[in-house]
């Protein structure tokens, strides 16, 4: 059995949360000694496919002429699209046509999480859908007592500063609007956001808030992995305000961290990250502001040793198997 893992446009993917999902996939694949190409020009028994683009439903078709199976990532759904960037609301409509479209050429569609899988299910698209983790990688997100000295030292933190930190595309959905707010309102706190998308596609709120100017306010854009965990370890609170996710592989890997999480109370997260167990809610603004002074202020107790528990479910390991055993059941249509 030898797969063909295709990411259209795997480049310019490389820095956002596809293009690390695409790393964790190579490594599940890894895991299990399954064997895996990127190369078109290779010989395969069955195509994954990462992406929406045209290229990739033209591989999708070529792989069901020549007798081949392909498996189907679906990483986007309609929602997820619709808060992006410009025009997407106005462009939704006509994407999720598209996507019903691609996911449909796939002899079996793998996404997230069962939520996604839901929303996949309303679409009516008549395959059979299996939600498996983009997974996360356990023996590098870990909590490190050195990891936060750096991380401190790096961006001239002291030990005395209670930092907050968030992470993503400089996109509406991801809740960079709300993070500047939430600094605006809590000086006394330290803000800092890794992640970066060209502004020019950002809407005219997302723009307003990264020009922001703020003393305790930094914008640090993209950066590499051990930067990532170095802030999970280093920070006082992860703060994710986003409104909407198939997933969204940051919160796995606070929790991998043993981080006090902070995420926005909406369906994608009903079923796995439980107010106050593993991590806290709110859902507008003025409850965020609320739970992150009573998070940094010490009046909530920590939740890192229970949210470990949900990274440990979803190692690099675990989905490596779950993937496995969805190409062999393929293979056997």
């Amino acid at each position: 059995m030898k797969i063909l893992l295709y990411t259209e446009g795997e480049k310019m993917f490389s820095k956002s949360g596809l293009g690390k999902a695409i790393k964790h996939q190579m490594k599940a694949l890894e895991s299990q000694n399954i064997e895996y190409t990127t190369d078109l020009k290779d010989d395969y028994d069955i195509v994954h496919i990462n992406f929406y683009g045209p290229k990739s439903v033209a591989i999708a078709k070529k792989a069901h002429k020549e007798g081949k199976k392909v498996v189907y990532h679906a990483h986007s759904t309609e929602e997820d699209f619709r808060n992006g960037f410009i025009l997407s609301k106005q462009l939704a409509p006509f994407f999720k046509k598209w996507l019903i479209k691609c996911y449909s050429l796939g002899d079996i569609i793998v996404t997230p999480t069962p939520y996604s899988k839901r929303l996949l299910e309303g679409y009516g698209i008549q395959r059979k859908i299996v939600a498996i983790s983009n997974g996360i990688e356990l023996d590098k997100f870990k909590v490190d007592k050195k990891a936060k000295d750096r991380f401190r030292k790096r961006y001239h933190y002291s030990d005395q500063d209670k930092v907050v930190i968030g992470i993503g595309l400089y996109i509406e959905r991801k809740g960079i609007v709300d993070f500047v707010e939430l600094a605006k309102r809590l000086p006394e706190y330290k803000f800092i956001w890794f992640g970066y998308s060209p502004l020019s596609a950002a809407t005219k709120e997302v723009r307003k808030a990264v020009n922001t100017k703020l003393d305790n306010l930094v914008f640090a854009g993209y950066v590499e992995q051990d930067i990532i965990v170095e802030a999970m370890n280093g920070c006082d609170l992860y703060l994710f305000p986003t409104l909407e996710e198939t997933e969204g592989i940051p919160i796995i890997e606070a929790c991998a961290c043993k981080t006090n999480a902070l995420i926005r109370d909406i369906p994608i997260f009903e079923e796995w990250l439980e107010e106050g167990k593993n991590v806290y809610k709110a859902k507008d603004v003025d409850e965020f502001e609320k739970k992150i002074k009573l998070i940094l202020e010490k009046k909530l107790p920590p939740l890192g040793e229970k949210a470990y528990q949900v990274a440990k479910e979803r190692d690099i390991k675990t989905v490596g198997k779950q993937l496995k055993e969805v190409y062999e059941e393929v293979l056997k249509k």
